[in-house]
């Protein structure tokens, strides 16, 4: 089975998913041409080992290859997600001391948030801004316009991912684009992550708006919000959907059940601005 290589990102962190074997040849020079690609504008790499079937002497060289790659560009790779099998192995060499590894990918992005300083870095002193959105494209705009306005901003297209750093970097503010689509399960568990969290929404029409037009709008609205808020929205004025639990109107789509949006929320949306609100729909 050869290796196949699926890269994505999740904030700073890089996550390469292995699936196959890691061997001599073109498995160990596909890996190591792939991640050394990375490195050139990325520090922080997670492998994902979980579905690596086999691997071998080469293998685990190339790994350690890796390994001192990026720390010699201060950056640094852990291990997740890493098969029993290989785990013995890692363990028999002695290798097991050098990586730092985790049992899942969620572990491994948290502990690379968890340290105190990250070496090559720009630090940011502003309030951490959490942007989810399908369009790659939107959210490399907000990326800019909200770090040129003093905001470090973090970026993802999936509610699965945004999850996962939400826990991680605990922003102060959400921006959510619509119609975001996850399984009812990641819908619950983000709901309740970002329970008292501040949230800007931006509407259908946010990505087709003139980009001063949507720049300015969007930055007096984080502004006011923020400044109304004092930074933190404690949801007393959300409204609870039946049952008593809130829930995020129509910005996500299930997996597996599509929600319509009411009328109410249709009209709502079009709106040309981006929405800044207490959740009141909620």
């Amino acid at each position: 089975m050869r290796l196949s290589l699926n890269t994505r990102g999740v904030g700073d962190v890089t996550i390469v998913r292995c699936t196959g074997r890691i061997v001599a040849g073109g498995e160990t020079e596909s890996l190591r041409d792939h991640v050394s690609g990375l490195l050139q504008d990325r520090r922080d790499i997670v492998l994902h080992l979980g579905e690596v079937v086999f691997i071998d002497s080469s293998g685990l060289g190339t790994l350690v290859r890796l390994l001192t790659t990026t720390r010699r560009v201060r950056g640094d790779l852990k291990l997740c997600n890493v098969p029993p099998d290989v785990h013995k192995v890692l363990k028999m060499t002695n290798l097991i001391t050098l990586f730092d590894t985790h049992e899942s990918e969620e572990g491994a992005v948290l502990a690379f948030y968890s340290r105190n300083t990250t070496p090559g870095r720009v630090a940011f002193a502003g309030l951490n801004v959490l942007c989810v959105d399908q369009s790659a494209d939107v959210l490399a705009y907000l990326r800019e316009l909200l770090r040129g306005a003093g905001y470090n901003v973090l970026t993802n297209s999936n509610l699965h991912d945004s999850l996962i750093l939400s826990r991680a970097t605990r922003p102060g503010l959400l921006i959510l684009g619509p119609n975001l689509m996850a399984s009812p399960g990641t819908q619950q568990a983000f709901r309740a992550a970002c329970a008292t969290v501040p949230v800007v929404e931006l509407g259908n029409e946010f990505s087709t708006l003139d980009a001063g037009q949507a720049a300015s709008e969007l930055l007096e609205k984080v502004r006011a919000h923020l400044h109304s808020q004092g930074g933190v929205t404690h949801c007393a004025n959300r409204k609870a959907a039946p049952g008593g639990r809130p829930h995020f109107r129509t910005i996500f789509k299930s997996t597996t059940e599509l929600r319509l949006p009411s009328a109410d929320s249709t009209r709502r949306r079009s709106r040309r601005q981006p929405r800044s609100e207490s959740y009141d729909g909620w």
